[in-house]
């Protein structure tokens, strides 16, 4: 049995090193700007959202002492989790700009609130959320009794090829969600609606993924090519090629819908009615949450099995 004077003496992991390493690096840029003078950011006049200031700080402390506890404590603690999670959630969140971004980037466009030293800033942001996400997951398997390799804790047997119910349930969800929001733009009026580079960017790049990739999430030709894809008609399609768009771009939405609408909720001004405000954001909402469900469903139904553990 593993005594307390081992634990303590233990030497940390090192995904915990790079943890702490990040929230004394990331964290102390955000502290010299948050009691000196923080740069203008261009036009936008922001790098993060919400979590500003002394937030930002107490974002990373936060960060490196949960590292810190997850590489520590030896049996599973639910609330330690939770919190883990929720502070890599807050900074994604507090990043969340990045989605209109970098989908700007794959349209080659970067609108004209574009800020290197922003973007720089924010990439550092989800940085240190994905660091603590790896810490947490490592937590999990290590006392939850989940293999150390896949992460799986179902029985053996119990694999399935199906899409689930209710992953289809969540794929048309999203669709109904894209098919909302416009719906609600062309009540308002396409005139009336913002058209920056960076919006235009993200809006073409929903539309493009907002109903064939939940679709294919959840469904068997989301796993070969269908016949009439010239060339790869009948082979398997790369896992990565749908979980990477699924599980980012749900992210990403989710963040950056969920931030605005706790900015209509503060009061923040704007040039469209709450309305069209609370529909439009809660649509996307729906869209996001229901990409990252689909995409949860196709990562279990399709992951090989582990050689490790058998699962």
């Amino acid at each position: 049995m593993t005594t307390s004077t081992q634990i303590i003496g233990r030497s940390l992991h090192g995904l915990t090193y790079a943890v702490l390493g990040w929230a004394v690096a990331y964290g102390g840029v955000r502290l010299a700007w948050t009691v000196g003078e923080a740069p203008e950011f261009g036009r936008l006049g922001f790098d993060l959202l919400g979590f500003t200031g002394w937030w930002s700080v107490a974002l990373c402390a936060a960060a490196g002492g949960l590292a810190v506890a997850l590489d520590r404590v030896t049996t599973w603690r639910p609330a330690l989790a939770g919190l883990a999670w929720a502070v890599a959630g807050a900074l994604v969140a507090a990043a969340a700009i990045l989605l209109p971004e970098l989908v700007g980037f794959l349209l080659f466009t970067v609108g004209p609130f574009f800020d290197p030293l922003a973007f720089v800033s924010r990439l550092g942001c989800v940085t240190g959320a994905v660091l603590l996400a790896l810490a947490t997951a490592r937590y999990q398997r290590r006392t939850r009794g989940d293999c150390p390799v896949c992460c799986r804790t179902v029985r053996p047997g119990t694999r399935r090829s199906a899409p689930a119910r209710w992953a289809r349930w969540a794929a048309w969800a999203a669709v109904g969600g894209l098919v909302t929001r416009f719906a609600a733009q062309f009540v308002v009026g396409f005139d009336r609606v913002d058209q920056s580079a960076s919006l235009l960017g993200l809006e073409i790049g929903l539309v493009l993924a907002g109903v064939l990739l939940p679709l294919a999430l959840a469904h068997h030709w989301g796993e070969v090519w269908p016949e009439w894809v010239p060339l790869l008609a009948g082979r398997t399609i790369p896992r990565l090629l749908l979980l990477v768009p699924g599980f980012g771009l749900g992210t990403g939405i989710v963040a950056y819908f969920g931030m605005g609408i706790v900015q209509v909720t503060s009061g923040s001004h704007s040039e469209f009615s709450d309305a069209f405000l609370w529909v439009a954001m809660s649509a996307y909402l729906v869209m996001g949450v229901g990409l990252v469900i689909a995409s949860t469903d196709y990562h279990l139904r399709t992951r090989r099995q582990c050689g490790a553990c058998g699962r």
